[in-house]
């Protein structure tokens, strides 16, 4: 499978998008379906990858960078060239696995604030690739919560929101600089 967003997997001094942080307005609306993926669609996956490769991330969503569109990219194995990430469109979740796990998270958008989120281990997800095709994955482990993490982002979900240990949460955003008045409980 080539991809047609090909970037090199390295920090750029001036990404090209800028992050968007908690407490941000752009974080919070509901993402728009991409009606066309077009060459328009192309580039801004392109200019995502470079900026979440730019800021050690392993995925990032659209409206992060304050574009509201259903999109967003993902790659688990950021040092591995020979990995392509995945670019997905208008993702939606159709199948949620029975077994749940908890892991700790972070979000590009809520820099150094790590903490334990409970979510599904495996999912099927289906989503247009950068060519416009409809695909289907089954997800596990680290890139199924990826995934599901950045799709919460286009219904303007943040992980923060799934956090069940609210005194841990307050800690971490407050030593952080983040106000935990920005938290929306799901």
């Amino acid at each position: 499978m080539s991809s047609q967003v090909f970037v090199e997997k390295k920090k750029l001094a001036k990404p090209p998008l800028e992050i968007h942080y908690l407490g941000d307005r752009a974080l919070r609306q509901d993402a728009k379906r991409v009606a066309r993926v077009d060459a328009a669609i192309r580039d801004i996956a392109r200019e995502m990858l470079q900026t979440m490769y730019s800021a050690d991330g392993i995925g990032l969503a659209a409206p992060q960078v304050g574009i509201q569109k259903q999109l967003l990219v993902v790659d688990c194995e950021p040092d591995n060239a020979a990995t392509p990430p995945l670019v997905l469109i208008n993702p939606k979740i159709t199948q949620y696995g029975k077994e749940l796990s908890v892991y700790q998270e972070g979000c590009l958008s809520i820099p150094n604030v790590y903490l334990e989120v409970t979510r599904p281990e495996a999912i099927e997800v289906s989503y247009k690739d950068e060519q416009g095709r409809p695909q289907k994955i089954t997800a596990t482990g680290l890139v199924s919560r990826c995934i599901q993490h950045e799709i919460d982002h286009l219904g303007g979900v943040l992980f923060v929101d799934r956090v069940e240990n609210r005194l841990a949460l307050t800690e971490e955003l407050t030593k952080h600089g983040f106000s935990p008045q920005h938290v929306k409980p799901v």
